[in-house]
């Protein structure tokens, strides 16, 4: 299908609005009774006469329904509210004094933007009984089929605060089909993003976050299919929050209607946010996305869109780090710390980190979260004297911090107990002996900034990760018992607002998000980092995985992905070097080991790895991703293919070999069909030289054998 360029209409006679991507089409209306916004479409691309002719039918079919114990719109509406003849679950509910809880409006205006690249929609309600405007916002791209929608809500009232118990950022609808099946991420701490597929049965499904963060357990992306959708074909609708805190997904559908997806931040009874006279509240984005090729065009269009939209500095290449934390643990000093950085740098690493132990008292896990100043014992020159080796060694130097987080072993503890989340006369719940600070504090998050623009002002740092060990409890704020319901929507604001200006003040400093591992993987925070720790587990087995669910929405460019030593300390596995560097080799490769007790042999060859990845990268990081099979089921494998469809990559993994049989043959993907490619994977497929048209239709079969096994496969377009 052609593209076309984008475009926002709306009809104020007719109430239709019309949004236009380069493939696709969204069209709802504005009923003229009750001004209840009506969905209608969305698919590939329709007309203007089309829209009209939907609203038209689609109200003439509402308004036929019998009514009774039904909604109105019956889960066609565009945004439902609490109250009036609407009895689903509603994406804005707010309390207004005397206790009334129900929305009645009417459309006050609309307004249609353009900025470089794309076109936006605003759709403003008035409340009709109270003083209160609500606007709807839709933001469409010239390169991409992704629809932007966020909410803003403004209490016009000057005498009286309202309460906001929920405000979400969209409500998604699917079209009315014989089956509903979602696709979700799921998991928990060290397994995250593990895809699962389920049936919307009649009723609500509900996933969200309840710990302050995005999450492990659960990821703000879905995908909704009518269940024959496939890897390369079947039409998906998917959408994913830009939020990094607690948030709520809930799916809603009835007999024979369509499926009904509301998405927004704060969970299930998070609440409510007051909203003081005169006070907007914006929502985080909600992005949507239809594509007809299956879920593997599905990923490609959502990787397009973060890198051209959402990720910052997404065109450059990512270095190979080492991360000092499994080869010292905390027992960090400069002399070690300078043995590493010299083995690292033969290696071929370019970015040496420095993980946990260099500040405060931080002898373990007990103390010293908080204290950001340099431990002299151990540093007795301060970072300097190290930062100036890495550099000279040619290499990078990064750091970890773990801000949000104060030990009550630490002089910020003791000088500011008040600073955490507690509640007045109890005993605040520890986890990893640790509390959660209150960035919903102004003054906290002033104090966070202070800390690290002194750090990175001091040093000389290019690369900060940025931890999150623990999630909230104690979620009180005493000394503002009126804010109470603010604290899990502003923490993450000021959390945002810190890395905002860190990120103004110090250009040349990239930022790893980090959660626990993968607890804090979305949109929101992608805007404001460079790349994710997926997750703690650094099993290549399991990585494969997390890797692959990963990759349905998150592109490569943002998975760091390191080899590490044996056993792992998740399951003890041990596989070989070579297949725990093609699995790393998938993403952002890092290393984690202790390179003190590695073999002549094993440095060696990953020395040979580390320098194959730099002439791959580009199309690692930069290259469109296919997944080839899933992990599991026989080899399986992940190809890379640059946008010209030149230079292609393909890393095939096989976790086990049964009896004397060989792989069968995989087939690639991206590739011009009419085209000569020169293949280069090992003995039988060295310099072959083989059609587009025979590696697309037939495949490849690599050689592998026994269990771990796996290979490399490079090729170049000749013609």
């Amino acid at each position: 299908m052609s593209a076309r360029p984008s475009a926002v209409t709306y009809d104020a006679d007719t109430g239709v609005l019309l949004l236009d991507t380069p493939r696709t089409s969204y069209s709802a209306y504005v009923g003229r009774a009750d001004d209840i916004p009506v969905h209608t479409y969305w698919g590939p691309p329709i007309t203007a006469e089309d829209a009209a002719y939907l609203a038209t039918t689609t109200a003439a079919r509402l308004a036929s329904e019998w009514e009774c114990f039904r909604s109105a719109a019956n889960r066609h509406e565009e945004y439902p509210l609490d109250g009036g003849l609407q009895f689903g679950r509603a994406a804005l509910s707010v309390e207004f004094p005397g206790s009334v809880r129900s929305i009645e409006w009417r459309l006050a205006r609309h307004e249609i933007t353009a900025g470089p690249g794309h076109q936006e929609l605003a759709l403003w309600f008035e409340a009709r009984h109270q003083e209160l405007t609500v606007a709807l916002y839709y933001r469409v791209h010239d390169d991409s089929d992704v629809i932007d929608r966020w909410v803003v809500v403004r209490n016009d009232s000057t005498t009286d605060a309202v309460d906001v118990h929920r405000l979400d950022s969209a409500a998604w609808v699917t079209p009315e089909q014989p089956r509903h099946r979602m696709t979700h991420l799921t998991g928990r701490w060290a397994a995250e993003t593990q895809v699962r597929r389920t049936d919307l049965a009649d009723g609500h499904l509900v996933l969200e976050s309840r710990r302050g963060i995005t999450g492990h357990h659960a990821n703000p992306w879905f995908a909704i299919d009518d269940g024959t959708a496939t890897e390369e074909s079947g039409r998906v609708y998917s959408a994913t929050l830009h939020w990094s805190g607690s948030w709520r997904m809930l799916a809603q559908r009835e007999l024979d209607e369509p499926a009904q997806v509301l998405f927004g931040w704060g969970h299930e009874g998070f609440g409510p946010r007051r909203l003081e006279p005169g006070e907007m509240l914006k929502t985080p984005i909600s992005s949507g996305l239809f594509t007809a090729g299956g879920f593997g065009a599905m990923s490609h269009a959502w990787h397009e869109y973060a890198l051209r939209h959402v990720l910052p500095n997404s065109g450059e290449l990512r270095p190979v780090l080492f991360n000092s934390w499994e080869a010292t643990g905390f027992d960090v000093d400069e002399v070690g710390q300078r043995a590493l950085a010299r083995q690292a740098a033969d290696l071929g690493c370019e970015l040496f980190v420095l993980d946990d132990g260099w500040f405060g008292r931080r002898s373990g896990d007990r103390a010293g979260l908080g204290d950001w100043w340099v431990n002299t014992d151990r540093f007795p020159g301060g970072l300097k004297p190290l930062i100036d080796e890495v550099h000279a060694l040619g290499m990078g130097f990064g750091l970890w911090i773990e801000p949000e987080m104060v030990n009550p072993d630490s002089d910020l503890y003791r000088a500011h107990p008040e600073w955490t989340y507690h509640y007045a006369g109890r005993e605040p719940h520890t986890m990893r002996h640790q509390l959660v600070l209150n960035l919903a504090r102004t003054d906290v998050a002033e104090w966070v900034f202070g800390e690290l623009d002194a750090l990175l002002s001091a040093n000389d740092i290019q690369f900060v990760k940025w931890d999150m060990n623990r999630p909230f409890t104690d979620a009180g704020w005493p000394e503002q018992p009126d804010r109470q319901g603010r604290l899990w929507l502003d923490h993450v604001t000021g959390v945002y607002g810190v890395i905002d200006a860190l990120r103004r003040k110090h250009p040349g400093v990239a930022f790893e998000a980090c959660s626990g591992g993968g607890g804090r993987v979305d949109f929101g925070i992608m805007a404001r980092t460079d790349q994710f720790w997926p997750s703690d587990n650094t099993d290549a087995l399991d990585r494969r995985y997390i890797q692959h669910g990963f990759s349905h929405l998150y592109p490569v460019r943002t998975m760091s992905c390191w080899v590490t030593d044996l056993p792992t300390f998740i399951n003890k596995r041990r596989v070989p070097l070579t297949y725990r560097f093609h699995v790393a080799m998938a993403g952002v490769l890092g290393i984690g080991g202790d390179l003190n007790a590695w073999t002549a042999e094993e440095t060696q060859e990953a020395r040979r790895l580390i320098a194959q990845y730099k002439e791959i990268r580009h199309i690692v990081q930069h290259g469109r991703l296919h997944r080839l099979g899933e992990p599991g089921r026989s080899a399986s494998a992940v190809q890379y293919v640059t946008a010209d469809r030149k230079e292609s990559v393909v890393l095939v993994y096989q976790e086990a070999q049964q009896y004397d049989g060989n792989p069968a043959p995989i087939r690639l993907r991206g590739l011009a069909p009419g085209g000569r490619y020169r293949v280069d994977g090992g003995p039988v497929l060295s310099d072959a030289v083989l059609s587009g048209a025979l590696l697309l239709g037939h495949g490849i079969t690599p050689q592998l054998t026994g269990d771990y096994a796996s290979t490399l496969i490079r090729l170049e377009l000749l013609d």
